[in-house]
């Protein structure tokens, strides 16, 4: 029987990260959950197959201890989900470098650290692994009114880094692949009126139904037993 397959979530002590958290154990994976604060988040069940790694992904200590306690309690990484990220809009004259650094700190360089420790260690198992990274529909189909270039440019560079790494790890059989939801219901829009979400969406609802649909794509990532 082959060993349980171990998967890292960023941003997982909320919403679509929250919910991979729990499907994914459900599912028989072990889990190692990182975010700021998920040591005290309540939207993740109790589970002897998880680990918590509280800290800012942005920083490279949190992404060598998230790594880290993967290899040293559960022994592999053979799938990430690079979910953290931040999200604001402002008129493109009135982002500041400093809105361009918060940004790309998250996003970008949370991503760049943490996949580079998850490929590595995926080429000393020799098995390939699977790395999928969330961006958003905004980024090929921006929308009237939501004014949001300088936050676009960095899920943009996830998509452009993905595309490139899948190139090069191909042979190693290291899948990436990225997920670009549109508006999901979740905490990072708890003070948008739902009515206007909704009218951003072609059906006309901000409801849960996106983030069951990604789920249910990511946890069909079975461990193979």
């Amino acid at each position: 029987m082959q060993e349980r397959k171990t998967v890292l979530i960023t941003g997982a002590s909320q919403g679509i990260g929250a919910g991979l958290t729990n499907t994914f154990l459900e599912r028989g994976y072990n889990v190692v959950a990182t975010s700021r604060r998920v040591s005290q988040s309540d939207e993740i069940g109790p589970s002897d197959r998880l680990a918590r790694v509280d800290g800012d992904i942005a920083d490279a200590t949190t992404a060598k201890s998230v790594a880290e306690t993967a290899i040293s309690r559960f022994g592999s990484i053979d799938a990430l989900v690079n979910n953290a990220g931040i999200f604001f809009t402002k008129p493109f004259v009135d982002y500041t470098m400093e809105d361009y650094r918060r940004l790309t700190a998250t996003n970008l360089e949370g991503f760049i650290l943490l996949t580079q420790l998850a490929v590595r260690q995926m080429l000393s198992q020799k098995r390939g692994g699977s790395i999928v990274s969330i961006t958003t529909s905004l980024v090929d189909h921006p929308i009237a009114g939501v004014d949001a270039s300088v936050a676009m440019l960095t899920k943009g560079g996830i998509e452009a880094l993905s595309k490139n790494i899948a190139m090069e790890y191909a042979r190693q059989g290291i899948r990436l692949n990225t997920v670009a939801p549109g508006i999901v219901d979740t905490p990072m829009h708890k003070d948008s009126p739902k009515d206007v979400l909704n009218t951003f969406s072609p059906m006309h609802t901000a409801s849960p139904a996106c983030r069951r649909l990604l789920m249910r794509w990511c946890s069909s990532q079975r461990p193979r037993a």
